[in-house]
């Protein structure tokens, strides 16, 4: 006998974004039903964002000891022990896994089916025997690495970020097909740990991102000894006695890379494969979910949030359209996406992180009815006790002074960001910069002095000189 399952909301997919919205649902009195055919946590948890990050931040205290002799400081040879590295990305892992989990999602009174989920109609769907027939539903089934069809890349043992963390053997030479954002993340961190990197990008490296920004970041990855192949076509791959050779091409010249290890960092390929989208009558545009502003697709019962559904590919966006869902899903208030409000860090060093508005975008929208104001890092004090001055905030505002977008590239411009986030939110004025107080001293008071920036041009306004003749006059 069939067993059915009619809950409120059926979430399909157990990464951040599936797990804010079930968590969200049970908290806030509805009933779930939470189907996850892999693991709980989903790419971020478990291949992604945490592991990378781990890995981020023991690549950085090996950099800061073999980089102490600035500051008078003096260390014994550096050495890495690869595999305690491999414990460290695992444990992190293991320290979170716990509010991911079944036990968890269980506890909060979730239905958790370990399964694949198909739609059978526009309003049903089966997971392990079981129909579930649910007021709404939510795709959240993230993304996978894409794989491009490179010439001899099946016939290696090639990794991704799904496998790479799993490595307890520091790589001779690692490989990296792509120049993105984990691709350059990943390429700082090995060679901060002791392997020989190479970057083949078939476009510019961390070409997503303003080209004034990754510049200063680019020229830091370089001097640590990456090789960035720019601009450079991948023609085939082959196993080369115990490593591999990647036959390359840029313009007329071409040119054979030896190393023993390929990581695959190519973009990414949604997970929209046997979900039974056609039985639901759900469609797809650019190999993403179709979705308009509400995060509905075009099945009004169905709802696609985070990377299935074609926007950034972040995890706080998936949170965002988390939250989203579950307001217009239990609630049927009304919502609509705002991507100008989402911020994105690129976590090489320095990091690079932006929101709202970038300087092309301004254009087409205001034509010249726009500033952009710059401030770098030198002009920070905090800053340069650290002797971390390379770096820049660029900050767009409108005429009238509210902030329309941010740009950084810096010390802790993940963290920085978070201010302009809040103002573009908030559609905060310049002003608001001006009035608060700073700690003294932080790499935070460059915020406010970007304020500041905005008001030097205006000191030679006649009603300032005017206001200033008039109260010389009074006692």
């Amino acid at each position: 006998m069939v067993e059915y399952l009619e809950p409120d909301i059926c979430v399909i997919g157990a990464g951040s974004g599936g797990l804010s919205v079930a968590a969200a649902v049970r908290a806030l009195g509805g009933s779930v039903v939470l189907v996850e055919r892999g693991k709980m946590g989903g790419d971020c948890l478990n291949h992604g964002c945490v592991p990378s990050k781990a890995l981020i931040a023991a690549a950085r205290r090996a950099h800061t000891i073999s980089h102490a002799g600035v500051f008078g400081v003096s260390a014994s040879e550096l050495k890495v022990n690869f595999g305690r590295v491999s414990e460290h990305v695992r444990s992190v892992v293991e320290a979170i896994a716990p509010h991911d989990s079944v036990e968890r999602f269980e506890a909060l009174g979730a239905t958790v089916i370990a399964a694949h989920a198909r739609f059978v109609d526009k309003r049903t769907v089966e997971a392990d025997g079981r129909l579930i027939r649910a007021r709404r539903f939510v795709i959240a089934t993230g993304s996978r690495p894409a794989i491009p069809p490179i010439p001899g890349l099946v016939s290696i043992d090639f990794l991704t970020n799904e496998t790479i963390f799993h490595q307890t053997r520091k790589p001779e030479h690692l490989i990296i097909i792509g120049g993105g954002p984990i691709g350059m993340e990943m390429a700082q961190a090995h060679r901060r740990l002791g392997c020989e990197v190479s970057v083949i990008e078939m476009f510019e490296p961390l070409g997503r991102d303003d080209p004034e920004l990754t510049a200063i970041s680019l020229r830091k990855i370089e001097a640590e000894g990456i090789k960035i192949h720019a601009q450079t076509a991948i023609e085939s791959v082959e196993v080369q006695g115990r490593g591999v050779a990647v036959h390359v091409k840029r313009g007329e010249e071409s040119e054979t890379i030896v190393g023993s290890h390929i990581l695959v960092a190519a973009g990414r390929r949604r997970n929209v494969d046997d979900l039974g989208l056609d039985a639901a009558r759900i469609k797809l545009k650019s190999g993403a979910i179709r979705v308009n502003k509400s995060m509905k697709t075009t099945n009004r019962r169905v709802y696609a949030i985070g990377d299935v559904s074609g926007n950034l590919q972040f995890t706080h966006v998936a949170g965002y359209h988390a939250g989203l869902v579950v307001r217009n899903a239990l609630f049927g208030l009304p919502v609509r996406e705002n991507r100008d409000i989402i911020p994105w860090v690129t976590y090489t060093d320095p990091e690079i992180a932006q929101v709202g508005l970038s300087g092309p975008e301004a254009e087409e929208r205001l034509g010249g009815n726009f500033k952009v104001l710059r401030v770098p890092f030198t002009q920070n004090d905090r800053a340069q006790t650290e002797r971390r001055t390379e770096g820049l905030v660029k900050m767009i505002t409108d005429k009238k002074g509210r902030i329309l977008g941010a740009g950084i590239v810096g010390a802790q411009a993940g963290e920085l960001v978070t201010f302009f986030a809040y103002l573009i939110a908030n559609k905060m004025n310049v002003s608001s910069l001006t009035k608060f107080v700073a700690p003294y001293p932080t790499i935070a008071e460059i915020v406010k002095r970007a304020g500041n920036a905005y008001y030097h041009d205006k000191l030679d306004n006649p009603w300032l000189a005017r206001l200033r003749n008039f109260n010389r006059l009074l006692p």
